[in-house]
């Protein structure tokens, strides 16, 4: 479908070069749509926005507990897609509200709009290490 690559489709096992994560994420979260592969033992893989803050890596589900936010709640390890290059990572949860502030920043920065739903405890911010 064109023009609907950032919509979140889900897939199964993202494929590519597994390589260590880079020690500047500016180098490579320039793009405005990554991949993230959840659950290890059924891969699930979905198109996603992303945002860089402080040389970490945050993906966002809002307050919708999508299928990918609950793999994620169930097993941390999730698999970033940026070109061709896999980064094995483990996602946190953000539920702070100057991190979360942070983040709403640099969304509305890089997509220019702040999310709608801005209390981190009824909303699925991950940072990614």
């Amino acid at each position: 479908m064109i023009g609907c690559e950032y919509i979140p489709f889900s897939r199964g096992k993202l494929e590519g070069r597994i390589t260590n994560p880079p020690s500047d994420w500016n180098l490579v979260l320039n793009e405005e749509i990554i991949q993230v592969e959840t659950n290890p033992e059924a891969p699930y893989s979905v198109n996603l926005w992303i945002v860089n803050i402080d040389n970490t890596p945050h993906i966002f589900s809002g307050d919708n507990l999508s299928q990918w936010a609950k793999n994620i709640l169930k097993n941390d390890e999730v698999r970033l897609k940026i070109g061709e290059n896999i980064y094995p990572l483990r996602a946190t949860r953000v539920v702070e509200t100057e991190r979360f502030e942070q983040f709403a920043r640099g969304w509305d920065e890089k997509y220019g709009h702040r999310p709608l739903n801005e209390n981190p405890t009824e909303t699925y911010l991950f940072q990614l290490n």
